[in-house]
């Protein structure tokens, strides 16, 4: 079974257009960024922002809806992913008229504890919607929290994937199909052919993909 199923090419270069035109996506590979787990990174992706633009939200959106509609066609109920993931799981479940719930990143500190929020019963398919798959890591941690509660998980969406093999090898591993509406490829490719990177700077920004963890920019 193939773990990544893939969007259509047009679509992931919509989408990645979409991105760098609102600057979710940033792309400095001089002045590199420190993500939260010490990586140095020639990219940054805040697909937050994506939420202050009406007309990008609705295309991303219903492109999720798409894929969702097309890819999983079982779904009985869509799971968000605190945070992140929550806004667009609201709205793809909206629009498909299908029950929703979404996952904190740990168990409420008071009231009832709940780690899951929502109105769901065992046994019932779930699509987990995510905004972006770096590792795998804490996306698969919200995989294993409604597996525990006895749901069984169907497949994730997400906006961005940077592509990692760790990621994949992860998502394999877990049994755990997933798609993004588009990729660090197609995302590097449309960069340079706007302009926005120079040939020198895709190969460095390319050779980070290979072994993010040891990066240096040079």
């Amino acid at each position: 079974m193939a773990f990544l199923l893939i969007c259509s090419m047009m679509n992931e270069k919509a989408t990645a257009e979409k991105l760098l035109q609102i600057n979710a996506i940033k792309l400095s590979p001089q002045q590199p960024f420190t993500w939260a787990s010490g990586w140095k990174s020639p990219i940054y992706c805040d697909n937050r922002k994506v939420l202050s633009f009406p007309y990008s939200r609705d295309f991303i959106k219903s492109e999720m809806c798409n894929v969702v509609f097309e890819q999983f066609p079982g779904a009985d109920i869509l799971a968000g992913v605190g945070t992140a993931g929550i806004p667009w799981g609201a709205m793809v479940s909206d629009q498909l008229k299908l029950p929703y719930i979404y996952v904190r990143p740990k168990p409420k500190e008071h009231g009832m504890g709940n780690q899951i929020e929502g109105v769901y019963e065992k046994g019932a398919k779930v699509v987990v919607i995510e905004d972006l798959i770096s590792t795998g890591k804490s996306s698969l941690e919200v995989v294993d929290v409604l597996r525990k509660a006895g749901v069984e998980v169907i497949g994730m969406v997400a906006i961005f994937t940077y592509g990692f093999d760790i990621a994949a090898k992860a998502f394999s591993a877990a049994g755990v199909p997933y798609i993004t509406l588009t990729n660090y490829n197609t995302l590097i490719e449309l960069a340079v052919e706007k302009g926005i990177v120079t040939a020198e700077q895709e190969k460095t920004l390319l050779n980070w993909r290979q072994d993010p963890a040891n990066w240096n920019a040079i």
